[in-house]
């Protein structure tokens, strides 16, 4: 095998690599690519300790390959560590999702609306029923608006209280609608 195909190999196999890390951080697959991985690092290895002559335009691609996989090696180690510690988007919820409170009003408990949709989206529903229950116009809500300023007042909360969450709720009261925002820890 020449060096350009081996080259070429090495391309290939950092491009799977990358497909079955993305498919087991998705779940899709029970296990780490620990073969795959060998099989790039013993490549790597091999053109490494010059054992292969290679032209400039050949190290050049090989360095350039080099730097791609320790990019992505340096990503893929720092989610199997988040994978591993339970953080990020591995993490359980500790917070509820809603709230349903005796009164008839509709809660939810934000941290950063950004990352927490459907609480948002929870949050408009509420708004709509709420506003659709006292006979209110619902046709005037923009869901991108109603997302900004949930996120603005949550910020704003946020530092003017030194809170960490903001507790947002929708109510009926004497005919009108009533949407509250208080701070949440």
């Amino acid at each position: 095998m020449t060096p350009d195909e081996e080259l070429s190999k090495l391309e290939d196999n950092i491009r799977r690599l990358k497909i079955e890390y993305e498919a087991y951080f998705s779940g899709g697959q029970p296990r780490s690519p620990h073969d795959s991985v060998f099989r790039v690092e013993t490549t790597i290895k091999k053109f490494s300790d010059g054992v292969t002559k290679l032209s400039f335009g050949q190290r050049y691609r090989f360095n350039q390959l080099v730097q791609k996989y320790a990019v992505y090696n340096d990503l893929w180690r720092r989610k199997l560590k988040d994978k591993e510690e339970g953080r990020g988007r591995y993490g359980q919820q500790r917070v509820p999702v809603t709230a349903k409170p005796d009164d008839g009003s509709f809660r939810v408990v934000c941290a950063n609306p950004e990352k927490e949709k459907e609480k948002v989206d929870q949050l408009l529903q509420a708004m709509i029923e709420a506003r659709r229950q006292v006979g209110e116009r619902v046709d005037n809500i923009d869901p991108s608006q109603f997302s900004k300023f949930v996120s603005e007042k949550t910020r704003q909360l946020k530092e003017s209280m030194g809170c960490k969450t903001v507790q947002f709720s929708v109510s009926v009261e004497e005919g009108r609608v009533k949407f509250k925002a208080v701070k949440g820890d």
